[in-house]
């Protein structure tokens, strides 16, 4: 576990030049974005919105440089600023690597750290349970307009300074002043805040919901679109997906976001494309099915996407025979590419979300893939080609489907080859999700498909977003890490955007910021609701600016700089191998370490809620207490299953893990480097009991929170054969059960005497209750699963079992392991960083 936070107050002190810093506690919180301009990225992004007036520039005031925000309060003898915490966005929304900048680009190239952001701009609050509830305050400017700055077009916020007696504004990020419209105008106070700060919610929180005006309008807000294009081949129907697939939809559609406004349409293909008429005035739907996959053209277009209240009782009856239509099929092709140009055919007036169920490699029509997997080439050092997409034509038609905001959500469920690294480029670059579900079986994957599903149906969801993230000047954009598509240079295209999405971005010095003592950044994101309202959803931070290393080293957030540093390693994965990836990581790691100059002796290696076990080398280096853990997770992220090397990982399944960790949070990325291991055998009292908020070693979300077991490292030597313990990833949960385990612990949480009672231990579940210990556990995977996006399956592994063990052992970072780049334990790792950093 990385470092615990301190606990924040509403105003820190720090220091911004030379001498001893003023004592504050280093900020743990994240950095933010910037705004995006006008509708859908095509409208002019300089032009000035009616009602904003602007001015010449006046020179700063004394003592104070043209970037420096004047909402920022000086400290004594102008030595310290103070920023006020509560105005800087929550964590939830924005992390940056570190709590401050480096105050020049010499020093940050010295220093080796990345500069970056993990952005989540959707986020929930977790008190939130109905996720239709904005967790920001929403803020309509009415007649005056949205307040922007005339010359960069940032947002105004808290971090603004005020001048002329409130008459003008000084932008915090690049300094222009700028003319208060007449209805904004407030009189300041003694400080130079204006008297109505906290009564507008702007100008004191660093995240607000603005209501946009028409001039951010290209179009009207259009209804929320769900088209569903599923596949119907004989795959499909015998392992179960497409009845689980109708029964999930046909149970979401209640919930589905935007009441009576929402439009549907469906569509199926084998061999060919079938159509489905849902005109309201029928009694039951009609298929129509094109079998000419050259000629490809839409029977009836105006009766295949309908309004869903309207037609409500076709589409269950749809639903509720789709099954049965194909249940005798023996067609094993698949015509995706001429489905999804149909779909497109259908939606693309609107846009909307396309989700895609497919249990097939594509062999039929355009698109059409065969099967390149070969198991020659694992790990060897041409394996990234696999990783690749074979052709260019799924690319080609995701970037066609942005630009008419159509999002692709794709759910894969086949058993052999599916070109995973190909077809992942349909929601890469539509802002989507992918599903992977290896073989699917119906009694073992339904649930955690039908949960994942019925998520993504019924989350919030925003249509037709674009996003923009400004810095102060001096700071520079130059990556993005995500899915998304990039418009102009710097506009994220999404055409859906959800709390389930986190982007990352990366930063570089443009200019010195020498006479800066903080920077601000800001991101925006466009979007219109599913209930039909522009927004505009802002997220504003401001980081001191420091040109001491030391500082900047302690202030470094770990986790954020871990989730950065992975999405750049898998960037070289895909562009030159796995081990140039692995390379790649440790390099960075000890570059950052040799550039922190710590200035302390510091020999705790596993402070702050890392996790116990292994001691660290004895000669421990003296690394920054906030990088201490930085070689174990870059070891731990150079043995995953995303850059290990080895022939154990197919290429479908590693494409899949790196889609998902480059669209992952930094809550999610922390256990996925390095996941958590407990003991369930021996739970001590107080562990898996309700928790309320604030108390410590807490897990979950307003409701389902409980307090986490004595959390173990992960090591082979923390198992014993008397013993149950689970870990859990971010993404799955092993239950691992020695052969020797009690048979009062096997009772209760499986029912069984010993781990050879009913033969085949793969069939075996978890108890939901009947004993306090299955309760305890019942409520700690509950809380796991709350945390995360996405359902968690569990897979139970007896001791002994070579091939469960093997996928278990996969997460054990901490021992050495036969596969290239995993040759050493965290004791010889330590001891080669550190040669390499002396």
């Amino acid at each position: 576990m990385a470092p615990a936070p301190p606990p924040k107050s509403n105003v820190q002190f720090y220091s911004t030049g030379s001498g001893a810093p003023v004592p504050a506690a280093v900020p743990s919180g994240p950095p933010p974005a910037a705004g995006v301009a006008d509708a859908f990225g095509q409208m002019s992004m300089s032009g000035v919105p009616p009602g904003m007036g602007g001015g010449p520039m006046p020179p700063p005031p004394p003592g104070r440089s043209e970037s420096e925000p004047m909402g920022v309060a000086r400290g004594p003898g102008a030595e310290a600023v103070a920023i006020d915490e509560a105005s800087n966005c929550s964590t939830k929304f924005m992390r940056f690597t570190a709590g401050k900048v480096p105050h020049s680009d010499a020093m940050a190239q010295a220093m080796k750290l990345p500069l970056g952001l993990v952005l989540t701009p959707m986020a929930l609050d977790a008190e939130l349970l109905d996720e239709d509830e904005c967790p920001v305050d929403v803020v309509n400017f009415g007649k005056t307009g949205i307040v922007r700055c005339k010359r960069c077009r940032t947002y105004v916020n808290p971090f603004v300074s005020w001048a002329n007696n409130g008459r003008q504004w000084r932008c915090n990020i690049c300094g222009y002043v700028n003319e208060v419209p007449h209805d904004y105008f407030s009189h300041l106070d003694a400080d130079g805040q204006r008297k109505d700060k906290y009564d507008r919610p702007e100008l004191c929180k660093g995240s607000v919901e603005l209501v946009a005006p028409s001039e951010y309008m290209l179009r009207p807000p259009q209804a929320p679109v769900y088209m569903f294009v599923i596949d119907v081949s004989a795959g499909a129907v015998a392992s179960g997906a497409l009845a689980q697939t109708a029964a999930t939809l046909k149970a979401c559609l209640d919930t589905l976001p935007g009441g009576s406004r929402t439009q549907v349409g469906f569509l199926c293909f084998d061999g060919a494309v079938h159509f489905f008429n849902l005109k309201a005035a029928l009694s039951q739907p009609q298929m129509l099915t094109v079998p000419d996959l050259a000629e490809l053209f839409l029977p009836l277009p105006d009766d295949l996407l309908v309004n869903l209240s309207e037609s409500r009782a076709v589409v269950d009856a749809l639903l509720d025979a789709l099954p049965s239509m194909f249940a005798k099929t023996r067609r094993q092709d698949a015509a995706l590419g001429p489905a999804l140009v149909a779909a497109y055919r259908i939606m693309s007036h609107i846009g909307g979300k396309m989700l895609v169920f497919l249990s097939t490699l594509p062999n039929a029509g355009e698109g059409a893939l065969k099967s390149r997997e070969d198991p020659r080439k694992l790990g060897a050092n041409d394996e990234h080609h696999l990783l690749n997409p074979a052709d260019e034509w799924y690319k080609t038609k995701a970037v066609e489907f942005h630009r008419l905001q159509i999002c692709v959500d794709l759910f894969l469920f086949g058993g052999s080859f599916m070109d995973v690294a190909t077809l992942k480029e349909l929601p890469k670059y539509t802002s989507g999700n992918l599903y992977y579900y290896p073989a699917y079986h119906h009694a073992r994957d339904g649930p955690k498909y039908d949960a994942e599903l019925t998520r993504l149906l019924t989350r919030a969801t925003g249509f037709e977003a674009v996003m923009r993230v400004r810095a102060t000047r001096g700071l520079r954009i130059t990556t993005f890490h995500g899915n998304f598509s990039i418009r102009g240079t710097d506009l994220l295209a999404l055409p859906n955007c959800h709390p389930d999405a986190s982007y990352a971005l990366e930063m570089v010095h443009d200019d010195a910021l020498l006479s800066a003592s903080v920077v601000s950044v800001q991101a925006a994101l466009l979007y219109t609701t599913s209930g039909g309202e522009r927004r505009i959803r802002v997220h504003t931070l401001a980081v001191p600016v420091s040109g001491i290393i030391e500082e900047v080293a302690a202030s470094v957030d770990i986790d954020t700089l871990c989730n950065i540093l992975a999405r750049q390693a898998l960037d070289t994965a895909l562009k030159t191998g796995l081990e140039s990836a692995r390379l790649r990581l440790q390099t960075s790691c000890v570059d950052i370490l040799r550039g922190a100059k710590p200035n302390s002796h510091i020999h705790a290696m596993r402070q702050h809620g890392a996790p116990p076990g292994a001691a660290a080398p004895q000669e421990a280096p003296t690394y920054p207490e906030t990088l201490q853990l930085l070689p174990l997770y870059t070891m731990a992220l150079q043995k995953s299953v995303v850059f290990r090397g080895g022939t154990d990982l197919r290429p479908d399944e590693r494409s899949d893990f790196m889609m998902r960790l480059n669209s992952m949070g930094t809550a999610a990325s922390r256990y996925f480097i390095y996941p958590r291991m407990f003991s369930l055998h021996n739970l001590p009292a107080e562990a898996c009991e309700p928790a309320e908020d604030g108390s410590d070693n807490v897990v979950g979300l307003e409701g389902c929170r409980v307090t986490l077991p004595p959390m173990l490292n992960l090591s082979a030597e923390r198992l014993s054969s008397d013993g149950v313990f689970m870990l859990e990833n971010s993404v799955d949960v092993f239950v691992w059960v020695g052969a020797a385990a009690s048979p009062a612990v096997l009772g209760a949480l499986f029912g069984l005497q010993s781990v050879d009672q009913g033969g085949d231990f793969s069939a075996v579940a978890l108890l939901r209750g009947g004993s306090p210990l299955a309760l305890k556990v019942d409520r700690l995977l509950a809380a796991l699963t709350a945390e995360r996006s996405s359902a968690m399956r569990v897979f139970l592994v007896r001791e002994g079992d070579p091939a469960s063990e093997a996928r278990f052992f996969r997460y054990l970072v901490e021992d050495r392991a036969s596969f290239q780049g995993g040759s050493y334990s965290y004791g010889e790792y330590m001891a080669l960083i550190g040669r390499q950093t002396r």
